[in-house]
């Protein structure tokens, strides 16, 4: 009669499983954005002038997804102008893509590009504000450049006595530090600071990482206020809401992100021109693989993509895990396979790695791991530093 009952209860708990599926953007229990707490930041907010930094990604999920801007509008916030990073207002740029000052149709507030020539605001841009809100949704990897675009925020809310509030959000990577720290001298747009390319730190973390170590222009420090989450731990599983960009649609192509990136230095397509970008590899001869793409021109996501209308070989990672964390095996094998030496890399590959090393490690016929094991002692040194900055211990 025990085992009967027993039975019953594992039976019954099965079909509440099955009734109501764990929920990654849950990560068993609700998550908080720092812009869906606004006890913590509307009164600070009250007879200001605002300006923001948001996109297609700047969402409350908890608000039935309401805009932050349409939100802030609502709250009589003096919110005057919006500042927009790489791929735009709306998200719908290419990477790289020239994105043009405009005016929203919606709210009729004026939108200012920080891309292409203007990737730091200037002086006038800035001179009829007291506070700048950053809230963009990151995804936790060096060269992305939405955490540059914070830093050139920063930089210029220092140089003009303006303050910074950081809007806090997950980051999808956060879990875990890997990959080569950027080296001196090869700073860039998709690398401003000496950490590694998986660098484990919300947006909210790293600001406070960048004025700690006084990385701004001349030492400055920014005058910022983070407003933290709820509910979300470093450990916590989170699927991202909307695409951050135009070719990471989904979780995986996220975690693939920082290993597969590195194609863009290399004659490799990563499948710009598919509707799986980051998710595959390969390159017009069959020696790469047996798994075949086609690269096309995608409005919205691909407009020119590498290789375009030739059918590539390669290999298709989509059956990837969610664990995925960053391996440099993929760029391995598929320079060993090309056969290519020199000219299997590009102009930008060391900017993108942020170091010399990587290339010449491989050119010399070194293995991932031996590679890998190259950068080991500088990740234990900056997991050290970011423990003094970490907001979700």
């Amino acid at each position: 009669m025990k085992h009967t009952k027993n039975l019953f209860l594992i039976l019954f708990l099965t079909s509440i499983c099955f009734l109501f599926p764990f929920s990654p953007n849950q990560s068993f229990g609700q998550i908080l954005m720092g812009s869906e707490r606004p006890d913590l930041y509307l009164t600070h907010l009250q007879g200001k002038k605002v300006g923001i930094v948001a996109n297609q990604t700047s969402i409350m999920p908890q608000s039935s997804n309401q805009h932050i801007v349409d939100y802030l509008l609502s709250q009589n916030v003096n919110l005057k102008k919006v500042f927009v990073p790489e791929h735009g207002f709306r998200g719908t740029a290419d990477a790289g893509e020239k994105v043009d000052n405009s005016v929203d149709q919606k709210t009729g507030l004026p939108i200012i590009s920080l891309y292409g020539n203007n990737k730091k605001p200037s002086a006038d841009q800035i001179k009829d504000l007291d506070v700048i809100i950053f809230d963009l949704q990151d995804v936790g990897v060096r060269f992305y450049t939405y955490i540059s675009t914070m830093h050139y925020i920063m930089e210029a809310a220092a140089e003009n006595g303006k303050e910074v509030i950081i809007f806090d959000r997950p980051n999808p990577n956060g879990n875990y530090v890997a990959g080569p720290v950027l080296k001196k001298g090869f700073e860039s747009f998709v690398g401003m600071h000496p950490i590694p390319v998986v660098h484990g730190l919300t947006v909210g973390e790293l600001a406070q990482m960048i004025n700690g170590e006084k990385w701004l222009k001349g030492g400055l420090t920014c005058q910022i206020k983070v407003i933290p989450m709820n509910g979300w731990s470093h450990s916590s599983i989170y699927s991202l809401p909307v695409k951050p960009s135009p070719n990471l649609p989904n979780d995986l192509s996220v975690k693939l992100y920082p290993s597969t990136c590195f194609f863009e230095g290399t004659v490799v397509s990563l499948g710009r021109g598919t509707y799986f970008p980051f998710q595959v590899y390969g390159y017009p001869d069959p020696k790469f693989g047996e798994f075949t793409f086609t690269p096309v021109s995608i409005d919205g996501m691909s407009k020119t993509p590498p290789h375009q209308d030739k059918l590539c070989y390669g290999r298709d990672l989509r059956k990837e895990s969610l664990d995925h964390r960053f391996t440099l095996e993929y760029l391995v094998e598929a320079f060993q396979k090309s056969g290519m030496k020199e000219k299997f890399f590009n102009n930008y590959f060391n900017t993108l790695a942020g170091t010399d090393q990587i290339k010449k490690m491989i050119l010399a016929g070194k293995s991932a791991s031996e590679i890998e094991a190259l950068w080991q002692s500088e990740l234990e040194s900056f997991n050290k530093l970011r423990l003094n900055y970490l907001l979700y211990k």
